[in-house]
């Protein structure tokens, strides 16, 4: 059974939820891990696309955006649609809709920050998956 974790930034925090996918990703990348990033549009994909370069000076995350980088050798995807239907490690959800194809993933993180919409969708999307019988762990992030 897919891993499910809510990853909140606290009151005050620095970060925004692209940020804070960043540092998701750092993680599991640090722990070997392949990612999928599941955007629900093509502007928050390039955001996220950009940052990833620029995150941390010291850091690199190779990545790069599914269809305009060779998948197999690209640990760190972006996708709109769960494509590549082969990457199953780590699923971070970007979208305000629970992704149709996450139950294909050892873990899904979901990254919330402090915006009303942000939350008000992460607080639906937890509901399905604790109605689904889903074990889900809730992190505030600083």
């Amino acid at each position: 059974m897919t891993r499910i974790d809510f990853y909140v930034l606290a009151d005050g925090a620095r970060d925004d939820r692209l940020r804070l996918t960043c540092r998701i990703t750092e993680r599991a990348r640090a722990d070997g891990q392949r990612v999928l990033i599941h955007c629900a549009d093509v502007a928050t994909a390039r955001n996220l696309d950009r940052l990833l370069w620029t995150y941390r000076e010291e850091s690199f995350l190779p990545h790069g955006l599914v269809g305009e980088t060779n998948a197999a050798l690209t640990p760190v995807l972006i996708s709109m649609d769960g494509e590549p239907a082969t990457e199953d490690q780590v699923l971070i959800n970007l979208s305000p809709e629970v992704p149709e194809f996450f139950a294909r993933f050892e873990r899904l993180c979901e990254p919330l920050d402090q915006d009303r919409t942000v939350l008000q969708a992460g607080r639906k999307r937890w509901k399905y998956y604790s109605d689904c019988g889903y074990d889900l762990k809730h992190h505030e992030v600083r």
